[in-house]
């Protein structure tokens, strides 16, 4: 085992957990627990989101896809990017000033209290969907630090999941929103270093600059360097950067661009700007949080089209080409650190999801129709205690393995679908209605899932056509309805002043 690897790994770790135990006594209500008291600066706000977003697969997945594709990777960062900034431009500040006015510490707080609805049932359902997709998600990042500890240190797969499992766990547990936000912050930094660092070195190393990138590139498949062009690799099937017959389709295109639509309902980015000290906060943390996405997203990409020319082995599995690159280049100190920006990612990642899972579970289900009245010291235990349930049930998905970016693709479309549409038109639409945000909700869900399963074989990423019914079955079934009673508007009207 690599020692001084082994040694960065765990000066990184015990950091994470001495940051969630010196913030555990700040947590003394639920807003606390789960919006650090609408605390977060400009800068935690807006690091700790993208950090809590990009997860593993900005270090494994992405960098794989440009390894295996090359150019045409492209089309889902440019799609990111622009969902990152129109997120921040259109949302952000109108999110966190109507969750402030109307008292809201989660999503389904917000859509309860912003439509009137007594009967639960909009907080029920927007809590069930978002357990669903989480799980899929979190597994996803479990699933990443498996393959993290399996690569590094040769560590059996489970036995890596459940170490990552637990480290996640116990600051998550301890620290609460304030914790899993400043450690997203400072593990956004260490992710957005390591995928500058990483490219730019082995470019100017191994490649002699970006034009011997190009030309290592070429030399393996001209059609690497075309956006346009379809190219597989499959180690299993001996497929190495072989031209599909076929170019890149409109269709194509959209699926990956259609990325972007994701980050409208994302819970673990959106209860980010709901926990921003002031509104006024928001055009500072946008251009933070833009400019990171981007640089980052170009980083990720570079790590795999540099892979290409700079590792001489085929990969068996495309997601490690950071990870290779890394062991082979630098001292194994500064390896260490560089593969603990994997760590990072994940843990960002996960802890958001589970954060936001447990207040799903206590606050929707546990609060609302179990105890009422139960005392904010009693929902926090039970909000810790479903960080394990949670993690567990994640734990024993993520043990069948899989594909990071095809987890991550399934949970975030998932999200984007059911709570996009609503989110935007909620924030912009004055006659919006209760029954329309639920109908909205329940068939983005459902198609996701339906055209998961049953017709991914049209090429079409299941994130366009459930994105867009469900917009469209809100405006349908809202202008069928009366229209919103004057307090809703009333309220409606003060929030977006």
């Amino acid at each position: 085992m690599n020692t001084p690897v082994l040694a960065a790994f765990i000066i990184y770790i015990c950091a994470m957990l001495i940051i969630g135990a010196l913030l555990y006594r700040r947590n003394k209500s639920l807003d606390d627990y789960f919006l650090a008291g609408r605390s977060l600066n400009g800068y935690v706000a807006a690091l700790s989101a993208e950090a809590s977003d990009m997860s593993g697969w900005l270090l494994l997945g992405l960098p794989g896809a440009a390894y295996a594709a090359g150019y045409s990777a492209m089309w889902i960062a440019v799609g990111l990017a622009v969902g990152t900034y129109l997120n921040w431009q259109f949302v952000a500040r109108r999110l966190r000033k109507y969750t402030e006015m109307l008292n809201a510490i989660t999503l389904s707080d917000y859509f309860e209290y912003r439509f009137h609805d007594n009967s639960h049932i909009l907080r029920i359902i927007a809590a069930a969907l978002t357990l669903v997709f989480f799980l899929f998600y979190t597994s996803s990042g479990l699933v990443a630090g498996g393959k993290l500890f399996e690569n590094t240190f040769g560590l059996n797969y489970n036995l890596a999941l459940y170490i990552g499992s637990l480290i996640i766990i116990l600051y998550t547990f301890l620290g609460g929103f304030l914790a899993v936000s400043w450690t997203d912050f400072i593990q956004g930094i260490l992710m957005f270093l390591a995928l500058l660092i990483v490219p730019i070195t082995l470019m100017t190393q191994k490649l002699g600059g970006i034009s011997g990138m190009w030309q290592a590139m070429g030399s393996v498949n001209p059609d690497l360097l075309d956006a346009t062009k379809v190219v597989n690799y499959d180690y299993a099937k001996e497929i190495f950067w072989q031209t599909d017959a076929s170019s890149i389709t409109f269709l194509s295109v959209v699926s990956l661009a259609a990325w972007g639509l994701g980050y409208f309902g994302q819970p673990h980015i959106l209860v980010r700007f709901m926990g921003i000290r002031s509104d006024k906060e928001v055009p500072k943390a946008q251009l933070i949080a833009v400019v990171w996405v981007v640089l980052s997203l170009l980083g990720a990409l570079f790590v795999g089209f540099v892979g290409i020319g700079a590792i001489s082995n085929k990969l068996v599995d495309p997601e490690t080409v950071f990870m290779t690159l890394v062991e082979q280049v630098f001292n194994p100190w500064v390896s260490g650190f560089l593969l603990a920006a994997i760590l990072a990612a994940i843990m960002s990642t996960v802890d958001s999801q589970l954060l936001v899972s447990s207040s799903a579970l206590a606050e929707d289900f546990y609060k609302s129709l179990i105890r009422p009245k139960a005392s904010d010291a009693e929902m926090m235990w039970i909000s810790r205690g479903a960080v394990i349930v949670i993690a567990v049930i994640a734990l024993i998905l993520a043990k069948s393995g899989g594909s990071i970016l095809d987890l991550v693709a399934y949970a975030w479309a998932g999200f984007g679908a059911t709570f996009g549409p609503a989110v935007i038109l909620s924030l912009f639409w004055k006659r919006m209605t209760r029954n329309g945000a639920l109908a909205g909700m329940l068939v983005g869900g459902l198609t996701v899932i339906i055209w998961k399963n049953y017709l991914s074989f049209t090429g079409l990423y299941e994130i366009v056509p459930a994105f867009i019914l469900s917009w469209i079955v809100i405006m349908v079934v809202s202008l069928l309805e009366d229209e919103p009673s004057q307090e809703i508007q009333q309220e409606f009207e003060e929030a977006i002043r």
